[in-house]
């Protein structure tokens, strides 16, 4: 019986599912098994995965359902006594499996694993490091001002929390993973990799109402999350929703190209700090707003290949040193 199970939902992924896929199964630790749900794909992915010999594999199609939907497909298919999902064009380093399973062995009170996260371009060239983070134990609260795992492409999870609380919730469609770690953070312990284990794949070129409409559906899911959060920590609202606003702007500057998606961030960037002040003091907020400062001085074009330019440099130096790791 393998130890992991690795949940892949898959929806028109031709583009990137075997990359991720690889970047499974050249895992250190080997005794998992992967599940790829194919959420009603129309392009090339199910011809791909059926190119993949290797028998850890099982792919099942279904009819399109949503993402939420989807991983609970995968949760019902799996038998590992851990359990871990992976969007379909996001990738891990070749540790992630190890160190996190270590991790959650080391610690038997602590249900959850979670490692950091790199931010990566769509066209996979640049990639930037996200903030170190070490939240650890009863990490509700933290979970309550933002999201710090970042994506569904992280934890590591003890089946039997799962079977516990139960999976995804399908009426939070943007903020399914957020909805769902809140939930394990009220019945379990967390415990951090201190390592950047996951390449969080950035979309780029979307177009702002799409902003628009993850501000809706981000702004209702924090409403309707704080609804059921007791009373001694409502205070913590306006600073959650002030990091919806910041990572709005930092959407808008990445997906959004030509000057108006400055103007957008700018304007997300004021209202995360009207809505919370101290964000100021934060890492990124300061950040985005020397970005937003070089955009005005220099033009949005030049601005962008100067950043561009920096992060090719930071995403050489880390594969510099991976590499350097990997042959000691």
């Amino acid at each position: 019986m393998p130890t992991i199970s690795v949940i892949i939902p898959t929806y028109n992924a031709e583009r990137s599912i075997l990359e991720t896929i690889e970047s499974v199964r050249k895992q250190t630790f080997s005794n998992f098994e992967l599940i790829v749900i194919d959420d009603g794909s129309t392009d090339r992915t199910l011809e791909l995965l059926s190119s993949v010999v290797d028998e850890r594999i099982k792919v099942f199609p279904y009819e399109n359902a949503g993402g939420p939907i989807a991983r609970n497909r995968g949760i019902s298919r799996t038998t590992g006594e851990f359990l871990t999902f992976l969007d379909h064009d996001d990738l891990w380093t070749p540790d992630k499996l190890e160190l996190q399973l270590a991790a959650l062995q080391q610690h038997p009170d602590a249900g959850v694993a979670y490692s950091w996260t790199y931010y990566l371009q769509e066209n996979g060239e640049s990639f930037h490091a996200g903030e170190p983070l070490f939240f650890e134990g009863n990490v509700y609260s933290q979970l309550l001002v933002k999201n710090f795992l970042d994506s569904g492409s992280n934890p590591l999870i003890r089946r039997s929390i799962i079977e516990e609380i139960g999976g995804f919730d399908p009426e939070f469609p943007y903020c399914a993973d957020w909805e769902f770690y809140l939930r394990l953070a009220e019945h379990c312990k967390f415990i951090v990799v201190p390592k950047h284990q996951i390449f969080y794949r950035q979309s780029s070129g979307s177009m702002s109402s799409k902003i628009e409409s993850m501000e809706d559906f981000n702004v209702q899911a924090c409403e309707k999350l704080f609804e059921s959060v007791p009373p001694e920590l409502q205070y913590l609202k306006q600073q959650s929703l002030a990091h919806i606003y910041q990572e709005l702007a930092h959407l808008c500057l990445v997906r959004i190209s030509d000057a108006g998606g400055a103007k957008q961030a700018s304007q997300k960037l004021q209202k995360a700090i009207r809505l919370y002040p101290r964000i100021l003091l934060n890492k990124k907020t300061l950040t985005l707003a020397i970005k937003l400062l070089l955009i005005r001085v220099l033009s949005p074009k030049i601005a962008s290949h100067l950043l561009q330019l920096s992060s090719k440099n930071r995403a050489s130096r880390i594969q510099y040193s991976n590499s350097e790791r990997v042959l000691q």
